[in-house]
């Protein structure tokens, strides 16, 4: 599918969604359509065109060149368009029931068109409901494992992954991350922000030099480790879900980076949802974090026996090495993740939407304990039960 005359940038509205739709053959000419901006993130627009006589439709989603959340003095590159719907293609290659489809991408228009989602809900907003998922985890554990793999070194010809690779390199919004993630929350940097009577936690966690030297060793895997093409942003606002399906969204911020990051950004952002219940109506969360880890490893585990390339895959010991180191990144990962949507730059409505001042405050200083205590212990934890007792240890510490 292409658009017969050179696409040139400009910021879509609504009815120029709809003129764009038809333009490309989405529907035929003189369908009664309807769109609606739906976009609620930092980066970019999103329309919903619906045909209103069958309700079927699509998603166009356009990057905008600077970030929403800051505005026109943070300028981002256009190229993460691209990015994304390379990502959402190279995964659908190998867990195309985890993806949305890509029915059309246009690089200058920094466009993307895709499978309508609309009758899931996005997973963030169905657990503040206090919806559970039961096949999320599952799901999840299956898309991590699967993509990672197959992207890897232990999954494909080293010199293939090398050349796919380098259709995904993404300074820009690596820089985003290793900026908002690893460094900004850990010192006084403008781009925090956070409530006054939190002050007090926070000037300690700046001052915590063993926690910086935890951070700066995790920062600098983010910076140097390639081992597969991951998502970049597994957060539960980048899946849509119902009690039987999952689909995963948004990897503009898809590069070649450590097997433990997504991972690490899906656990924090269940354990963030878990801190912002009542403590009978935690379980269900800490229930997914362990599942998660036990099908990725199950799955990783069962790819390496079967599809490895890689020479030495059945040195004694290797898989496990692996694992290991996988599982001990991840936690880390996830405490800085935790971290910073506390106390950082883009905060989660779970943690902010707490309506009761002093069960707010008490949530966050809770997660800015279990973010700490997973950086500083994650080399000591031995499976993935315990990540539930630091978790129920912040609780006692900060009550």
């Amino acid at each position: 599918m292409t658009i017969s005359k050179p696409s040139v940038y400009e910021p879509l509205t609504e009815s120029g969604a709809i003129s764009l739709a038809i333009r490309l053959g989405l529907f035929p000419e003189g369908t009664p359509l309807a769109c609606r901006e739906i976009g609620d993130g930092n980066l970019n627009l999103v329309f919903h065109v619906v045909d209103q006589q069958t309700r079927k439709g699509v998603i166009i989603k356009q990057a905008l060149p600077y970030a929403k959340v800051v505005g026109e003095s943070w300028p981002l590159t256009l190229k993460r368009a691209v990015i994304e719907s390379n990502a959402l293609r190279t995964f659908a290659s190998y867990v195309p029931q985890y993806v949305p489809k890509v029915y059309y991408s246009d690089e200058s228009l920094a466009i993307t068109v895709m499978e309508d989602l609309s009758r899931l809900q996005i997973v963030r907003k169905g657990l503040i409901e206090g919806k559970v998922y039961p096949l999320l985890s599952e799901h999840i554990g299956e898309f991590i494992a699967k993509t990672l793999f197959y992207t890897s070194d232990f999954g494909m010809n080293q010199q293939q992954k090398k050349q796919l690779s380098q259709s995904f390199v993404n300074p820009e919004l690596c820089k985003i991350t290793e900026d908002l993630v690893f460094t900004d929350p850990f010192f006084d940097h403008e781009t925090n922000n956070f409530e006054d009577e939190l002050r007090s936690d926070v000037e300690t966690l700046w001052a915590d030099d063993a926690l910086h030297l935890e951070v700066a060793k995790l920062k600098r895997k983010f910076l140097t480790e390639g081992d597969a093409l991951i998502h970049g942003d597994l957060h539960t606002g980048s899946i849509f879900a119902s009690d039987t399906e999952t689909k995963v969204i948004d990897p503009e911020f898809a590069f070649y980076g450590p097997f433990g990051f997504d991972i690490g950004q899906f656990f924090a952002n269940l354990l963030l949802n878990a801190l912002s219940r009542p403590e009978q109506e935690q379980e269900p969360l800490l229930a997914h974090v362990e599942k998660t880890w036990n099908v990725f490893a199950d799955v990783f585990s069962a790819l390496w026996e079967q599809h490895n390339v890689e020479p030495y895959a059945k040195t004694k010991g290797l898989l496990e090495e692996v694992l290991r180191q996988t599982f001990v990144d991840a936690i880390g990962f996830a405490g800085c993740e935790v971290i910073r949507r506390t106390i950082g730059l883009a905060h989660v409505a779970d943690l902010d939407g707490i309506e009761d001042k002093n069960r707010r405050l008490h949530a966050k200083q809770r997660a800015l304990e279990l973010g700490r205590r997973l950086i500083l212990q994650r080399q000591s934890l031995n499976n993935v039960g315990e990540i539930r007792s630091l978790f129920l240890q912040t609780f006692v510490t900060t009550h």
